[in-house]
């Protein structure tokens, strides 16, 4: 199944904040759901979230079951936000019924219609096709009066399955959801539809080429760019791929050497993004590439050759907090709190989805917000992995203040020093950055307001992805101690934060 939208000249202003299909499925029936092969399980009713069987703890989506049908589920936080997953993932979600053995499952072979690139998270309670739900409104879903604008959402394909009712169903009509994914790839894209809209594959076109990053603080000569995300989108700034919400997106990895080839383009002009994991920023070709229509007689192939990425780098580090890897996942995720556990996430890698760690922050750091000291801490265990707001209890919410403590053995006066603040999330937030004395009114450094990515509520371990290259004259240091005052200084709620990606002070340039 897909869709053909369309947006014509003469229609009026619209926002379109969501478009999805929502399948209503037989509750006495389906009951079970799967989204890998870790994150599994029995999921409420309606009427279990209903008011007489569940607490409505701190937002409405988010319920404590008290009283379920099920008695499996007494004690559970359900919360329609654990069930999401990056874009580069959801290609294969759905629900199994137990009364019968079946399954129904919906597959998605490509991502190319979806908004926002591989990292952009979706919900998987439906089939989304575009959301502000994960990134807000830097999403661009305006539609203006004058502006012709069509697009093809899908195909995806609807998948049902059945099996003999034995100990091992679930699994077997998982695995065999999995078979067919696969197959559904292998014929990408589909040859059924009979919209001129959506192009064969003869009719579509590839890029290939080599990229290569170059660091000379790390290594004098030009290093593969390993399992870099490589993309075609709507030409634009670098990044801007990320909050493209209307047009198509076609992205792929590359291999150990840094080659990538991205197949099955439509036609149409894009420009090339990539970013390399272990590096700050983002690549952009300056070249916008075109796509012809190709024909089943001819290969529309374009050879780029060797690209070099120059990651932001003004000197040498002289410390650095976290991994470049644009999320927040290194850091300290807490256990959740033993009143609020969801099975669905018990994993270690799907920790971050846990109900309610914001106020785990609060009781982790009762006695004082975060003390980060370079050369003593690890972020694995020190550095929280969203900074927050203090409740304070009664209503009562306060902005909080890291330190990062360091110490230099020589200034240089005279030079600029460089602070890369990277940052995977941020949530009506303003960072504000002060050295060495948090009682001056006037921050060295705001990021201003930012942010809608609501990351921390909807159970995110990153959202969009800001950099900030931070000039800092050498007379806001001294030789010894020093200290770096991160302000998150709106607190409007418990969930108005940022999550760093990564921190790193470079010294003056030699």
């Amino acid at each position: 199944m897909y869709g053909v939208f369309e947006c014509e000249e003469d229609f009026p202003d619209a926002l379109m904040y969501q478009l999805r299909i929502v399948f209503k499925l037989n509750p006495d029936k389906f009951g079970f759901m799967a989204i890998s092969d870790t994150r599994q399980g029995i999921v409420p009713t309606g009427d279990d979230r209903d008011s007489t069987r569940s607490q409505t703890l701190a937002f409405k989506e988010a319920v404590l079951l008290t009283n379920p049908s099920n008695p499996q589920l007494k004690g559970v936080v359900d919360d329609k936000y654990q069930y999401s997953c990056e874009n580069k993932d959801n290609k294969l979600h759905g629900w199994i019924s137990d009364v019968d053995a079946a399954g129904f499952w919906i597959i998605t072979p490509s991502n190319e219609f979806r908004t926002g690139g591989p990292p952009s998270r979706t919900s998987l309670l439906m089939l989304m096709f575009v959301s502000t739900q994960y990134t807000g409104i830097d999403i661009d879903v305006t539609y203006k009066k004058g502006e012709a604008w069509r697009k093809v959402f899908g195909p995806v394909l609807i998948y049902l399955n059945s099996t003999s009712s034995d100990s091992d169903y679930r699994n077997t009509l998982w695995n065999d959801a999995k078979r067919q994914l696969s197959e559904e790839i292998e014929s990408w894209p589909y040859n059924f539809t009979r919209s001129h809209d959506f192009p064969r594959a003869e009719e579509r076109g590839e890029v290939c080429g080599q990229l290569l990053v170059r660091d000379r603080c790390l290594d004098d000569e030009p290093m593969r760019a390993r399992s870099a995300f490589v993309g075609l989108a709507a030409a634009g700034n670098v990044g801007s791929w990320q909050t493209e919400g209307k047009g198509y997106q076609f992205w792929t990895q590359t291999d150990n050497t840094g080659r990538f080839n991205v197949k099955n383009i439509r036609a149409g002009e894009y420009n090339l993004y990539a970013w390399i994991h272990g590096f700050i920023g983002d690549y952009k070709l300056d070249l916008n590439i075109t796509i012809q229509p190709g024909n089943k007689h001819s290969v529309n192939k374009t050879n780029l050759g060797t690209l070099i990425y120059d990651p932001p780098r003004n000197g040498p580090t002289l410390w650095e907090i976290g991994i470049p890897d644009r999320t927040a996942d290194e850091f300290l995720i807490p256990e959740p709190d033993p009143a609020f556990v969801t099975p669905l996430c018990l994993e270690a890698a799907d920790k971050f989805r846990q109900y309610g760690l914001w106020d785990r922050y609060s009781a982790l750091y009762r006695h004082g917000d975060l003390v980060y000291t370079v050369g003593v801490s690890n972020y694995s265990r020190d550095w929280f992995f969203a900074h927050v707001t203090r409740n304070t209890g009664n209503s009562t919410i306060w902005s909080t203040t890291w330190q990062i403590k360091f110490n230099l053995q020589h200034v240089n006066e005279r030079g600029n020093y460089t602070l890369q603040l990277a940052l995977a999330a941020a949530s009506y937030a303003e960072l504000q950055i002060r050295f060495n004395n948090p009682d001056v009114v006037r921050p060295y450094f705001t990021t201003n307001r930012i942010g809608y990515d609501n990351a921390v509520a909807r159970h995110g371990i990153h959202g969009s992805y800001r950099l900030y290259s931070i000039i800092v004259p050498g007379n806001r240091f001294k030789e010894g101690d020093n200290t770096i005052f991160l302000t998150q200084a709106r607190s409007y709620s418990s969930f108005d934060a940022v999550m760093y990606d990564y921190i790193r002070l470079e010294a003056p340039a030699d």
